[in-house]
Formats: structure tokens, C-alpha cells, sequence
């Protein structure tokens, strides 16, 4: 199955009687139909309408019961006919989680019987799965039964069910060690690339038109380290994740700079994991990596997506895969004996074979770990431009793709650690992450599991306070880079009122 941006005039219209999980019913009415725009209208609104071809969708929802009906438009008459009739009776006693359960199950029912699809996730549309299993481990349930009432619930299928669970158990004993309540974690956001790919959405700039003011986003990024330091004085720092954008972008003397900065101001003998964004082998040199292991960075990533030079030049990624090869070995002979490679799954034009190409290649190499993504179409990347003009047969994910990456983690002594997933996502899969034991991204399954409070400094990123009973606020630095720095004691203050008691 692909995930596409819709063609025009391709359209399915879903209409409820009341307003009320718009969201959680467009997300899975989309991961049935990826190819087609899905729009949720409340009764009564103007413009209406589903094109020929496709459903349309009426939910009536009440205390005591929940109907949908299903009307297709087959004629040339522009009549609708009702095709699919089915309800169910809620618990009237239901909390919303209960509602919207029972309400997503009537959907996929007949939405799995009317298309002949069965998801790979079944209900499940938001990013976190592995938050459900891990709740269910908390309260004392077994395995089994964690297994049973996932596929009962949310109609898991065996794979992601065991997956889920899997992973779960491993991120439990790995957070045993984290100090929830007097710890926290720091993310630095470097929001500079040398070239902005295909795919991307992320907040990140040119650096060649940035060169001349980095030095002024750097005096603003050390500003919030500082304030960092001084709001979270007497807490326990456990992990520091340097991302971007492309991080190695800076050059030597900025990197230290910041780095210095960090260990200056920050309590770094609690640090279990500092980790940095290497990313991009076209930005990768003997002396930024010796900055780097200097200043303590125990984890870094080298990421290829692919090893075909020709899907490379696709995307925008001006690098080579002899490139790639050649930053991993200098990594290696600088001291750095835990290296992350990211791969994407369903880049254009890409097969099974360029898969089993690039993850050869990649286990040659033998990373310490491996993050395999599957493609996700943004609105916002010059990606879902590139399709409407190309053509939607460019786009593809497959179950084989998907296996031939987790084969080939496996092989190389890999578990699965962390997993999350995405709007748009080709063949709605998921993204999962690949370690050899000792070697998993700490900072990672905290930003996944949320029971821990992360400060976020830079560009685009988003604070998160977890409170003692779960509870959690959020806070956003602009993403304009040149706002950030003209805004920075604003931004600083936002985090003063999110983090003051």
C-alpha cells in the first residue's frame, strides 16, 4: 500500500451529527483510503460532498447508540445509495476513551469489510502504540493478557501486537534507571542543513545563507542554556540530545563553543546518554568528531536513508554513499563505538531490491544501532509537490521492505527499542528503532513514552513538563530562526511559566 497526497476531485465526506473526535475518525477513515482527501463535516455545513467512486460516510452517534451508514454514487443519476448499515450500543456509563473505542471499532468494521483492507495497526492512529502496553505493564497485567485485549480493543494483528509488546517490556527496564520525578532531559535544536531534503519538514535552514548570523542564533541558544541551568538547578540531568537540522553543520569552533557552553553550565556526572545529530556525511569532519568526543558526546548518528547514490541525488542529499562509508570509519577511528545509521523506507522510485541493497551495505558497515523510518508525506515538503508532478506509482512501502529491514537489524544482534508513528505514513507502518544491547537511545524513548520532563532549547522546539500524576504541558520556541533570535527573552519566558512551581 502507498501513501499519497489526494488528486483533485478525490474526496470522501464523512458527516457526523455532533461535533467530537473529528481527529481520531479523519485519521482512520485516511489510513483506509491514503490516496483520497478526507474531510469531516458536522451536519448542516455547506459544500458536502463525496466524489463518484468513493463513499460517503454518515456517523449518528447518541447516548444509547452509534450508526454509520455507508452511501455510494454509482449512477449517472447522481443519486446516493445506502450500501453498509451498521450499529452498535456503547456502554452509557463509558468514559471518552471507552466511547471513541467503540466508536473507531464500528468504523474499521465496516470499513475493513466494505474495502477488503485489514490495517496493520488496526484502530490505532496515534503515534505512541507502545504507551497503551506499557500503561497495561504498570498495572500488573500479563503479557498475555496485554496481547489479548490490544487485539480485542484496537484489532492488532499478531505482528505489531508482539512488536508492541515487545518493545514495551525492553523500554520498561530501560527506564528503570531514569529519575522521573527530580530528572529531567535537554534537547538542543541546531536548525541549520547544508541542503534542505526532499521529504523534510523540519525547521532547518540553508547554512550558506545563514553563515554570517549563526554566531547570533549560538548567543541566543546559550541564553536558554542558561536560564536551563538555573531553573533546573538541583535536578538530575540524564540525557542531552543535540539535533537539528544537521548539527555538524557548525563548524569546529562553534561546535565547542556550544558544547563548552553546555558543560560550563550543565551537571554533566548524571549524564547517561549524550547524543549528536552527526547526520549528513557531506558535513562530517576529523575535527568536528574530535570536538565532539572531547566534549564527552558518547552517540552520534551517520545517516544514509539509502545507499542508492541515484535516490540520493533524488532527495536533495549531496553526498555519496562512499561518502557515508568513509564518515562511519573515521567515526570509528575517532573512538566512537556507538553509531546510529537511519534508514527510510518508500523513498521515490525505490524497491525491494534498493532496500536489501541499502541495508547490505549498511550491516557491512556493522552500526551500533539502526532507526528504519517509513516515509512519511508532509504538507509542508517539497515532496508532495514533487509527487502531484511525478506521479503517485513513485511512492511505495511494503511488509517485504519493512521485514528486510528487521531481518536485517536482527542478523547484526539488534532488538526493537522504541517505536513511533506518523500522519501520511507509506503503507501505514511505522518508524522503529534497532540497538545492540548497551547501545539504545535513551533520549529517544523518553521524547516516545513522555514520563519524563525535557527541556527543549533553539529554533522549533517544544518543552514538555510531565507532572507526577502524568499530566503534561508544552511550550513552543518560534520556528523562524531569525524570530528566535530577536525573540529569545520571550522565549525564555515561556519557559519560566511552564516550569515555575
Amino acid at each position: 500500500m502507498s501513501l499519497l497526497p489526494a488528486m483533485e476531485n478525490d474526496m470522501i465526506a464523512v458527516i457526523l451529527n455532533e461535533t467530537g473526535y473529528e481527529y481520531d475518525i479523519h485519521s482512520l477513515v485516511k489510513a483506509f483510503y491514503p490516496t483520497s482527501e478526507v474531510k469531516v463535516f458536522v451536519e448542516g455545513e455547506k459544500n458536502i460532498r463525496s466524489d463518484r467512486g468513493l463513499p460517503l460516510i454518515r456517523l449518528t452517534r447518541s447516548r444509547e447508540i452509534m450508526t454509520l451508514l455507508l452511501s455510494e454514487c454509482k449512477g449517472e443519476d447522481g443519486e446516493w445509495t445506502p450500501q453498509v448499515e451498521e450499529s452498535v450500543r456503547p456502554d452509557p456509563d463509558g468514559d471518552k476513551i471507552q466511547v471513541k473505542n467503540v466508536l473507531k471499532q464500528l468504523i474499521y468494521q465496516v470499513l475493513s469489510s466494505y474495502t477488503g483492507k485489514r490495517l496493520p495497526w488496526g484502530t490505532l492512529t496515534g503515534i505512541r502504540p507502545t504507551k497503551i502496553a506499557m500503561g497495561l505493564l504498570e498495572q500488573g497485567k500479563s503479557e498475555e493478557e496485554i496481547f489479548r485485549q490490544m487485539q480485542d480493543t484496537y484489532y492488532l494483528g499478531d505482528e505489531k501486537g508482539r512488536l508492541c509488546l515487545d518493545i514495551a517490556r525492553r523500554e520498561r527496564e530501560l527506564l528503570s534507571h531514569i529519575h522521573y520525578r527530580d530528572g529531567y532531559s535537554l534537547y538542543i535544536g541546531i536548525p541549520f542543513c547544508p541542503t534542505t531534503c526532499l521529504y523534510c519538514s523540519f525547521t532547518s535552514c540553508s547554512i550558506g545563507a545563514w553563515k554570517d548570523r549563526v554566531g547570533d542564533y549560538l548567543d541566543a541558544l546559550e541564553q536558554e542554556i542558561a536560564y536551563t541551568a538555573e531553573a533546573f538547578q538541583g535536578k538530575v540531568l540524564d540525557s542531552v540530545y543535540i539535533g537539528g537540522g544537521t548539527p555538524t553543520t557548525l563548524n569546529p569552533d562553534q561546535l565547542e563553543r556550544i558544547l563548552k557552553k553546555l558543560r560550563q553550565c550543565l551537571p554533566f556526572d548524571s549524564v547517561q546518554e549524550f547524543t549528536v545529530e552527526a547526520g549528513r556525511a557531506d558535513s562530517i569532519t576529523e575535527e568536528k568528531l574530535q570536538v565532539l568526543k572531547a566534549y564527552g558526546v558518547n552517540r552520534i548518528s551517520v545517516n544514509p536513508q539509502t545507499m542508492r547514490e541515484e535516490t540520493l541525488r533524488l532527495i536533495g542529499r549531496r553526498h555519496t554513499p562512499q561518502q557515508v562509508v568513509e564518515a562511519f570509519h573515521l567515526a570509528r577511528r575517532c573512538g566512537f563505538d556507538n553509531i546510529n545509521m537511519d534508514l527510510i523506507l518508500g523513498l521515490p522510485g525505490e524497491t525491494d531490491e534498493d532496500v536489501r541493497y541499502t541495508v547490505g551495505a549498511v550491516k557491512a558497515l556493522g552500526p551500533d544501532s539502526l532507526t528504519v523510518h517509513s516515509l512519511a508525506v508532509k504538507r509542508a515538503s517539497a515532496l508532495s509537490k514533487w509527487i502531484a508532478e511525478n506521479g503517485l506509482e513513485t511512492i511505495r512501502n511494503t511488509d517485504d521492505m519493512m521485514e528486510i529491514a528487521s531481518g536485517a537489524a536482527a542478523s547484526m544482534g539488534m532488538e526493537p527499542y522504541y517505536l513511533y508513528r506518523q500522519k501520511n505514513m507509506a503503507g501505514n507502518f511505522e518508524n522503529v528503532g534497532y540497538a545492540r544491547p548497551g547501545c539504545y537511545g535513551i533520549y529517544n524513548i523518553l521524547m516516545m513514552e513522555e514520563v519524563q520532563t525535557i527541556i527543549a532549547v533553539g529554533a522549533g522546539s517544544i518543552s514538555k513538563r510531565v507532572y507526577p500524576d502524568g499530566r503534561i504541558e508544552r511550550c513552543e520556541n518560534v520556528k523562524d530562526v531569525a524570530s528566535f533570535i530577536e525573540r529569545i527573552d520571550e522565549m525564555i519566558e515561556r519557559k519560566r511559566k511552564l516550569f515555575e512551581d
